[in-house]
């Protein structure tokens, strides 16, 4: 009997493991990967010796790594950073019962100029750093033998951006096997032609490749799947195609009652694609889908499913602080979490195509994604960049930028420029050489054939209206703009005619009276404000405007490279958080904002120069603690009561201070100092904040907020004592033993009575024990050269951060901050 029911259960687990794999795998092909940094010309043969070489896991930026402190990564307009080149290589083998399936490497991006080779085969190479491709490596694969991909990554000349842009294979990797008749490469597109909130219309193209020698007969089967997993309707049909073809179909379906996507309810369905064969199951493939309509209006701004929405949004560029450009799922959640309760919901892809983890993360979020192609086309802003490859490449960038990511329900436009320099005149077809010019005048034939009359149209606009051209074929439904430093008619992006929207970057002055110009056109506010800002650091007179000179031209430099806390400080071509809210908020026409920026990013240290290496203009600053005016935006954007006073109260005796306090759902803010009431604010119209100016006394500041009378809320600030102990919290102590997964630490220093100090600057060091290991550490400060992977930091303006990432294995983690003459402290993570 015991035989009996032995052989039963090898039976059921040798049916089980055979059973699970599935038709179609798509494997995160990411763990053991070999680095060199260097060049080796034959670094790519099967047989090259890497022994020596470092192994690690992707996404790699290999110039996070480098201690700033060595190399100035911020020359004006974004500078040489670590670059050079670098050579990957990884060893994997094919399973035998993969023999005759097709296998693909998909990149999610690799900064820049990469070559790929399998087994010694160039596969290809894509100068693009932002962009996805895949390779085809089924003619190369040896099945059942070691196969050896090499990736050489040249990022040499410098600078080749205006901002930090990293280095390596930075996003993901996947291995992707199919069988010989399976769905092409971004091969399905989910349309809703037809939404109301009783019925919507799903319409379905699949594009179906068969890689065989024989053609194949088939059924293809759409089946609508709602959040719990239940299908909601389904469709099939049969079709054939030929040996070597590809084949395109179009279904649709129909759902009652659908749950519409918005920012408030994320609401996501997905299409299950399969493709059966004789009852057999030859490929399944999901595609994410949210039912939403919207539309912009000349006067009325932004709707979505039928709602009137201002769009409050930020740029954001795609450096993650202490990981630098390397992509991770859980910092890029957390960012989007610290937008949301700001009140954020709006995304700019500042100015290059995203990780497909953002899109994915603002689809199941809620955002108002603005998806951009490029920062440049064939005029250069930096010596080295994009603008070299853009005659050859940007058919080819674009249309893989749109086939990627338009399935994505948060995406609601496309921009295909920010500040281009084709905007003006200075480029005429006679100066261009000589493929640019035939790019041009042959575009210019095609449209001629349309009845344009390319011979009205400079050599930009035409340009434009190619550029446009491609995103609308590939898809008509979503609107197309650019982010313009032009605002004027005469720019000749506005003079082709292809904007659905028009983007204005700053030039405030110009949104009121924008119909006067631009007659029913729809606008919408690419990037504004630029603010300049370094987080708890404060310069009285609060109420006196401090503008800083442009960095571009030259250095600017003064003792202390910080900028003021309160909302007083920005560059000559933006303006104050609050002046640029006021106009958004109070005219119907304008359909939002993008700020610049969300988070400080790496590079563009804009006002200073080195030491300063990353940028002022967030919100939030580069370890993801909030800036002062960061409530004046969730006082504004949302519902939720709010009530934040600043600076802290740590001065010296007499010193008058300036008080701000934001708030909302109140009338008025009652302060008080010590218990002495020095008088109740209101606010003005159109200003968001109240202020008073204090003589500073020891002892604690108190606001109160009130509504009909009614005590609201209550914070306090209190003068604090030297710094005697350190405090570390987490923003989870519980994170997936996957070694992707991460814990953010909030480092302080508390007083005798327990306060954290905020003026507090000690020096920390960190210790680590069991599963997991320290990924980086930052503090926001702007002016901090040494490395963001080194297990040390000092505080900035009273906290610090430290960033703790899993292995594999899971158990106990232990983390451990020490500094001299401070009680240290730890805090255990469990990794699941």
């Amino acid at each position: 009997m015991k035989k009996h029911y032995l052989f039963l259960f090898i039976c059921t687990v040798l049916f089980s493991c055979s059973s699970s794999k599935k038709v179609r795998e798509n494997v995160d092909f990411t763990e053991g990967w070999k680095f060199y940094l260097g060049d080796d010309s034959i670094a790519y043969n099967a047989q090259y010796d890497d022994a020596k070489w470092r192994i690690l896991d992707l996404p790699h930026d290999w110039s996070i790594e480098a201690d700033f402190s060595l190399k100035n990564p911020a020359t004006p307009g974004g500078g040489a950073l670590p670059g050079g080149i670098g050579w990957y290589r990884k060893d994997f083998i094919v399973d035998k019962s993969d023999e005759g399936k097709n296998v693909y490497i998909d990149f999610d991006g690799i900064y820049w100029n990469s070559k790929v080779w399998i087994n010694g085969h160039l596969l290809g190479e894509r100068p693009n750093g932002y962009i996805s491709f895949r390779y085809d490596l089924t003619p190369y694969i040896k099945v059942g033998e070691k196969n050896v991909i090499a990736v050489r990554v040249d990022n040499s000349k410098q600078p080749n951006s205006r901002w930090y842009s990293g280095s390596g294979i930075y996003r993901n990797v996947w291995l992707v096997t199919t069988n010989a008749l399976h769905v092409d490469h971004w091969g399905t597109y989910v349309t809703t032609p037809t939404v109301t909130r009783d019925n919507a219309e799903i319409k379905i193209e699949t594009n179906i490749k068969n890689s065989s020698d024989l053609s194949q007969t088939f059924e293809l089967y759409s089946i609508l799947i709602d959040k719990d997993g239940k299908e909601i309707a389904r469709i099939n049909n049969s079709e054939s195609v030929g040996a070597g073809e590809n084949v395109s179909m179009g279904q649709s379906l129909k759902v009652s009652n659908p749950i519409l996507w918005s920012i408030d309810n994320p609401y996501l369905y997905k299409i299950v694609t399969r493709i059966e064969q004789n009852g057999k199951v030859v490929d399944e493939y999901e595609t994410p889908l949210g039912i939403r309509y919207f539309s912009f209006d000349p006067n009325k701004g932004f709707f979505l499913n039928g709602e009137s929405i201002k769009i409050k949004g930020v740029c954001n560029h795609h450096d993650l602080g202490f990981l630098g450009a390397a992509v991770n799922t859980r910092a890029l959640e957390r960012q989007l979490e610290i937008l949301k309760e700001m009140g954020c919901n709006g995304i700019r892809t500042s100015h290059n195509p995203p990780a497909p983890e953002l899109l994915d993360l603002c689809d199941k979020m809620g955002f108002i994604v603005m998806d951009e192609a490029f920062d440049m086309w064939r005029k250069k802003k930096s010596p080295y960049d994009y603008s070299q490859y853009f005659p050859e490449w940007h058919e080819r960038d674009l249309t893989d930028l749109i086939l990627r990511d338009r399935n994505h329900p948060s995406i609601f436009m496309w921009s295909i420029g920010n500040e281009i320099l084709e905007q003006w005149s200075d480029i005429n077809a006679d100066t261009l050489d000589l493929q640019q010019a035939n790019m041009v005048l042959n575009f210019a034939n095609t449209l001629n054939k349309k009845d344009i009359d390319a011979k009205e149209l400079h050599v930009n606009s035409l340009l434009t209206i190619k550029l446009a051209d491609i995103a609308k074929k590939l898809d008509p439904t979503r609107p197309i703009t650019t982010g313009n430093n032009e605002t004027e008619p005469s720019n000749h992006i506005f003079r082709s005619g292809a904007m659905d929207i028009i983007g204005f970057n700053y030039h405030g002055n110009n949104w009121v009276n924008f119909h006067e110009k631009f007659p029913n056109q729809k606008l919408i506010i690419t990037e504004s404000t630029s603010g300049l800002m370094s987080r708890g650091y404060y310069e009285m007179p609060s109420d006196s405007m401090n503008i800083w000179p442009e960095r571009w031209d030259k250095p600017f430099d003064r003792p202390v490279h910080h900028c003021s806390s309160y909302d007083n400080c920005h560059v000559p071509w933006g303006s104050t958080h609050e002046d640029t809210w006021r106009l958004v908020k109070n005219y119907d026409h304008i359909s939002g904002v993008y700020l610049w920026t969300g988070f400080d990013y790496l590079g563009e240290p804009t006002p200073f120069w080195w030491p300063s290496r990353s940028s002022y203009f967030g919100v939030i600053d580069l370890a993801g603690f909030p800036k002062d005016v960061y409530y004046m935006y969730q006082s504004e954007w949302t519902n939720k009561d709010v009530l934040h006073i600043f600076p802290h109260w740590n001065w010296k005796e007499g010193q008058t201070v300036d008080i701000w306090a934001y708030f909302n759902n109140a009338d008025e803010v009652e302060l008080f100092l010590n218990g002495l009431s020095l008088g109740k604010k209101a606010k003005e119209k159109d200003v968001y904040h109240v202020f008073w100016r204090v003589p500073f006394h020891k002892g604690t500041l108190k606001a109160v907020s009130y509504k009909d009378g009614k005590e609201v809320l209550t914070r306090e600030v209190k003068t604090t004592g030297d710094p005697i102990s350190i405090r570390l919290t987490a923003d989870r102590q519980t994170i997936k033993a996957d070694g992707k997964d991460l814990s953010f630490i909030t480092v302080e220093a508390l007083d005798a009575e327990g306060n954290p100090v905020p003026v507090a600057d000690n020096l920390i060091n960190f210790t680590i024990e069991g599963d997991g290991f320290i990924a980086g550490t930052d503090n926001g400060d702007p002016t901090d050269p040494n490395s963001l992977k080194k297990p040390s930091r000092k505080l900035f303006s009273g906290k610090a951060l430290v960033v703790v990432q899993s292995h594999k294995k899971a158990g106990k983690i232990i983390l451990k901050a020490i500094s001299p003459n401070l009680k240290g402290d730890s805090i255990e993570i469990d990794s699941k």
